[in-house]
C-alpha cells in the first residue's frame, strides 16, 4: 500500500525569505552583469576568467572548467569559442589525453582580468558587501554553508 505524504507549504516566514533570497539574487546578478557590460564581458566570461586566473598554469581541462562554472561541455563549448574570438583565451590539446582539452589564459585575457578586477570587486562591495555589517556577513555565511555543502553533494544528482 502506498503513502502518500502531505505536501509541506512554506510557512508566511519561510516563503518571505525564500522570495527575498530569490530576489536579491536576480537583482544581485543582474546588477554585477550590467557593471561587466562596459568591458564587453558577461557573468560567466568573468566566473571563467576567475577560474583560469586562480589555476596552475592559467589552464585547466574543459571537462574540469566546465564542472566548475557548472555549464554543459556543449554550452561551455560555445563560450569558450566566443572567448577566443575575443583573444581571453585558447584550447590546447592535452598531451596526456588525445581527447582531452584545456581552456587556457591568454596575455590579453590576464591584462582583461586584471584590468576589470578591481571595478568587479568595487561592484560587489557597492551593492552586496558594504550593505551589511560584519556579524550579518558572518551570520549569513553560516546560515548559506549548510545548503551550499548540501547541493555541492548533490551536483549531477536527480
Amino acid at each position: 500500500m502506498e503513502t502518500e505524504t502531505a505536501t509541506r507549504w512554506l510557512t508566511d516566514d519561510e516563503q518571505c525569505a525564500w522570495r527575498t533570497h530569490l530576489d536579491v539574487s536576480r537583482l544581485l546578478m543582474h546588477q554585477l552583469e550590467k557593471d561587466l557590460q562596459p568591458f564587453g564581458l558577461t557573468n560567466n566570461d568573468y566566473e571563467i576568467l576567475v577560474n583560469l586566473s586562480e589555476s596552475p598554469d592559467r589552464r585547466m581541462r574543459m571537462s574540469d572548467l566546465a564542472a566548475a562554472t557548472l555549464q554543459s561541455k556543449s554550452r561551455l563549448s560555445h563560450q569558450i569559442t566566443r572567448m577566443e574570438n575575443a583573444s581571453l583565451v585558447r584550447r590546447v590539446n592535452c598531451e596526456s589525453d588525445r581527447r582531452g582539452l584545456y581552456a587556457v589564459l591568454t596575455e590579453q585575457g590576464m591584462e582583461t582580468m586584471q584590468k576589470v578586477a578591481p571595478h568587479h570587486v568595487a561592484s560587489v562591495r557597492k551593492h552586496f558587501i558594504d550593505l551589511l555589517t560584519p556579524e550579518a556577513l558572518a551570520d549569513l555565511r553560516e546560515s548559506l554553508s549548510p545548503v551550499a555543502d548540501h547541493l555541492r553533494g548533490h551536483r549531477g544528482k536527480p
